[in-house]
């Protein structure tokens, strides 16, 4: 079993790759179960949160003796983990032939999560964003951030840049690492109007009350909701979720767990059967993106063990065919 480190994740993957990667996964399909979802108490501060996320190679789909593989994401969300300098996520990753079992490669999880929800976004993008979308607005300045920026500026010409965070110093942070990867970056403290002046506003926090306002989107706007993976959180409002044409990454994941929708639902701002599609639909043709310029279109997320393990193959079939992604001698052999 070979080790991949996250610097090896990053040799492996380019935004653009990934995406059309988790294009063919979604085409195709795997098994992937409804994730297990744990609350760790803790004495003092807010409650982590343990992920499984298991999926595998539909082995019937599959011709006998081809190449198959299972995968399972062991993941924690610490949502104190900020006020200790350290990502709010952490996660490995064990990749194993699906015929023998035989374990093939541990890969840093927690990178291996940043590429894939990042490129899974512009993958909805690519259907549900205007053509012309130049500027967006970047809600959140974590670890996820970087990765969003880069992947929707994979599929659309984004050039200016938008960042909104609770904490200025670390949107003035964010703001300059974009700049030196060549956008215009600024930072906001109302992220209203910045929103209202946004082609694509993409949001990744673990706020639980509304910080997406429908009363502030333009029409023509696409909304990317990456965070609010419990039923108990929310990043957009009941008009964000009642103006929009709603999609989600998989029905199963957000009926149950994505709290924008979850609460909407409740509501009665969003009916279940208005919700447009899944990725599952979009790649296939199944289901329509975007239908005029004018309209507001909202993509919400909560992750799919099928993204990992498209994404976790790759990676592992480049390491072995570049000898870590071109470095050698960049892991050892465990």
């Amino acid at each position: 079993m070979i080790r991949i480190s996250a610097e090896d994740v990053d040799r492996c993957l380019d935004p653009a790759g990934l995406v059309e990667t988790l294009r063919q996964a979604f085409r195709v399909g795997a098994v992937q179960p409804v994730r297990h979802h744990h609350t760790i108490e803790r004495p003092e501060g807010s409650a982590n949160t343990l992920l499984l996320m298991p999926a595998w190679t539909d082995m019937a789909a599959a011709a006998a003796g081809a190449e198959a593989h299972v995968g399972v994401k062991v993941a924690m969300v610490a949502p104190d983990n900020g006020a200790r300098g350290k990502p709010a996520v952490m996660a490995t990753y064990l990749l194993m032939d699906a015929h023998t079992g035989e374990p093939q490669a541990l890969i840093d999880g927690q990178r291996l999560t940043l590429w894939r929800t990042a490129c899974a976004s512009a993958l909805a993008a690519d259907y549900l964003a205007r053509r012309d979308a130049v500027r967006l607005l970047m809600v959140g300045a974590g670890a996820l951030a970087p990765y969003l920026v880069r992947a929707h500026a994979a599929v659309r010409p984004i050039r200016r840049v938008t960042v909104y965070n609770r904490s200025p110093e670390a949107a003035e942070r964010l703001a300059r690492r974009l700049a030196d990867d060549g956008f215009e970056a600024d930072t906001t403290r109302d992220v209203d109007a910045a929103a209202g002046a946004a082609d694509i506003v993409s949001c990744a926090t673990l706020s639980t009350v509304p910080l997406v306002h429908g009363a502030a989107l333009a029409p023509g706007t696409h909304v990317d909701l990456v965070g609010a993976f419990s039923p108990t959180m929310r990043e957009s409002d009941d008009a964000a979720v009642a103006r929009a044409r709603v999609y989600v990454d998989t029905r199963a994941g957000a009926l149950k767990e994505a709290g924008d929708i979850v609460q909407a639902l409740e509501s009665g701002a969003l009916a279940e059967a208005a919700i447009a599609g899944d990725l599952y639909a979009l790649t296939r043709g199944e289901a329509q993106g975007r239908q005029d310029d004018a309209e507001i279109t909202l993509f919400k997320s909560v992750g799919a063990a099928l993204e990992d393990l498209a994404a976790g193959i790759a990676v592992y079939r480049r390491f072995a065919e570049a000898g870590a992604c071109g470095r050698a001698g960049a892991s050892g052999a465990g």
